[in-house]
């Protein structure tokens, strides 16, 4: 994946678990075969994480089964 890659017409997603007042909030995009986006809403400017999706998945799993 390369570090360049277009994302100004991803659609990005905040976390089913942030609050509206400003806390600190994850976003994702879709669209990026076999890649993750990853990004600080606060800050969406500084840019993303950019994970291959394997990655996001275990990530994914491994913050489920620590609920």
């Amino acid at each position: 994946m390369s570090a360049t890659a277009d994302m100004t017409s991803l659609t990005w997603r905040k976390s089913s678990y942030s609050n509206g007042e400003g806390g600190d909030c994850v976003e994702v995009a879709d669209g990026l075969p076999g890649a993750v986006p990853v990004r600080d809403s606060k800050a969406p400017q500084a840019g993303a994480l950019i994970l291959p999706a394997p990655a996001w998945t275990a990530f994914i799993t491994g913050v489920k089964t620590q609920q």
